[in-house]
């Protein structure tokens, strides 16, 4: 069978990091293990039960068998509209400020795409999502790497950034709640922000999946709350975290009109829009009732208490996030972040991801992910700590 040559274009992609950690996984399931895995970034929970009835039901629908509108149909934009809202109070037109995403991660990617040219600069955290990576290197662009660091808490130093690096800065990148950090941000940060990019002609794009996740009574803010934001950038938002959505491919752009216009016209050339089920059920949930969505929210908070609390308990000293489905978990001195981790896997069936697959500053931690049981949880602690990684240990967990 003859081989073909790829593109130089796929040549240039940074490799696809969840992608061999779950090649990993996959391998030693398939050798029989027990694995507990921590290290996956998807909702271990269904859906809410009226969003699946929305799809089953609009399945029925004739007209969502056909193709739909390249923009999607209005209805489900209007729905996005009105959630921001409830939520944020945020007033957004959704004719020309809202476009319908297949997914979070495909307007992160698209965005590159649609707003640079080679030469240009995009400005990206460390550690931060590997796609953001993708769609930079798919436009052919360069990217800066910004330092997230603990004694900062998680949030970049902008006036750190070369002014080489400045003048051909086009987009600027950031998340919060943080993946993988579990950071988050105030309206301070933010108004920061919007200065930053107002002075050096910056688009900043907010990476907002986590919105829905903040623990200790405090609620995410959206970058779009802050007076000037909607001017100078926009915010990705994705049903996958929110209403456990993730298989289901859908998220929505909010903010700047030109950017909106340029993602769409892109997705014109690449898709024919969503199925039109889909869409019914992505209003369905924006607009139902949301009593599930804080439910959620209070079980990642149990959770996060349950792994911290063990973990400090067995003599693993780390820091409890403030948001999102993640911790991030300071590596035991002797280790990198993938010798750690594969310790963990060989040893404990325990997967995390390395930090360094987040960028050269996730070098030191681990991510764990709040997507399994309580029971769970537990397991993978008690595992760890057979281990005698650690000391100063309080008292046994069986």
């Amino acid at each position: 069978m003859k081989d073909f040559e790829q593109s130089k274009l796929l040549q240039a992609l940074p490799d696809q990091f969840f992608a061999k950690l779950g090649q990993k996984v996959a391998d030693a399931m398939k050798e029989g293990r027990d694995v507990i895995n921590l290290g996956q970034g998807s909702p271990d929970q269904p859906p809410p039960n009226h969003v699946i009835n929305a799809l089953q039901q609009a399945a029925e629908n004739p007209v969502n068998h056909k193709y739909s509108p390249f923009k999607g149909f209005p209805y489900v934009k209007e729905a996005c509209a009105q959630f921001y809202k409830r939520e944020y109070g945020v007033d957004v037109d959704p004719e020309t400020e809202i476009a319908l995403l297949f997914g979070g991660k495909a307007g992160l990617v698209e965005l590159p795409q649609v707003l640079l040219n080679p030469g240009d600069v995009a400005l990206v955290p460390d550690p931060g999502y590997p796609d953001y990576w993708s769609g930079i290197a798919l436009s052919g662009a360069e990217m800066y790497t910004m330092p997230l660091t603990e004694e900062n808490r998680y949030l970049p130093r902008y006036e750190e950034i070369p002014g080489d690096v400045l003048k051909r800065a086009k987009l600027l990148f950031i998340n919060y709640p943080n993946n993988p950090t579990g950071a988050m941000a105030d309206e301070a940060f933010f108004e920061e922000t919007i200065a930053f990019a107002n002075k050096h002609n910056l688009c900043v794009v907010h990476d907002f999946a986590y919105g829905a996740i903040g623990f200790d009574d405090n609620k995410p803010v959206s970058f779009l709350q802050v007076e000037g934001a909607k001017e100078i950038g926009l915010e990705i938002y994705t049903m996958s975290k929110t209403y456990n959505m993730a298989g289901w491919r859908v998220g929505f752009a909010v903010g700047n009109p030109s950017v909106v216009a340029a993602l769409e016209l892109l997705q014109d050339h690449l898709h024919c829009s969503l199925f039109g089920g889909i869409q019914e059920a992505t209003a369905a949930a924006l607009l139902g009732e949301q009593q599930g969505v804080k439910e959620q929210e209070e079980m990642y908070e149990k959770r996060r208490n349950l792994l911290i609390d063990g973990l400090n308990r067995i003599g693993w000293k780390v820091e409890a996030p403030e948001g999102s489905f993640f911790s991030w978990l300071k590596v035991p001195e002797g280790y990198t972040s993938e010798q750690f981790s594969e310790r963990l896997l060989n040893e404990a069936n325990v997967v995390v991801a390395p930090g360094v697959g987040f960028g050269k500053y996730g070098e030191g931690y681990v991510r764990a992910g709040l997507v399994v049981s309580e029971d769970k949880i537990l397991e993978a602690i008690e595992r760890i700590d057979r281990l005698k990684i650690f000391e100063n240990r309080v008292d046994s967990f069986s």
